[in-house]
């Protein structure tokens, strides 16, 4: 009996390691910001990501209207219902990123990469999305008639045309 115990209070203590997470949890300052963070339900409006390592970040329910993620590094990232207007997307990488029910109107995409980016009911009314690549990426029909009314230039870092990337006719 006690050798049965004994392995199952290994088995917990092997578990409790693996799963709990070894660094504690950081403050929201866009200057504590490291990959794999996590924000839920801030208001982060005008707040400064530039340049940051933001991979496999997750955003839900958060404000980030006027929010600055240029050069930012956002592959992986989840935004799920998220509010970006106005927000500055310039030279951001969001490939292999995930944006459900997120707002990007009036946004600023401009050389953005979204490469396998999954889209899905997101809003890009009034985004300036010049050279922005959206090579393989999810999004929904008239996501991509909207987009493509606008759509134009060739992504500086990937080489593709951002009408080609969309399947603009």
């Amino acid at each position: 009996m006690i050798k049965y115990i004994s392995r199952f209070l290994t088995i917990i203590l092997a578990l409790t390691i693996l799963l709990l997470p070894s660094n504690p949890a950081l403050a929201a300052s866009s200057s504590a910001v490291t990959s794999g963070t996590s924000f839920e339900s801030q208001n982060l409006n005008n707040e400064s990501f530039i340049g940051q390592n933001l991979q496999l970040a997750e955003f839900t329910n958060v404000k980030l209207e006027g929010a600055d993620f240029s050069n930012s590094d956002l592959r992986g990232a989840v935004f799920n219902g998220v509010t970006a207007n106005g927000a500055n997307f310039h030279d951001a990488d969001f490939t292999n990123g995930l944006a459900y029910v997120t707002s990007f109107d009036n946004a600023d995409l401009t050389d953005s990469v979204f490469r396998e980016a999954i889209m899905m009911r997101s809003t890009f009314k009034d985004a300036n999305i010049e050279g922005a690549d959206f090579t393989f990426a999810v999004l929904d029909k008239q996501q991509v008639a909207q987009l493509c009314q606008t759509a134009k230039g060739i992504n500086p870092i990937t080489g593709a045309s951002t009408r080609q990337s969309l399947g603009c006719p």
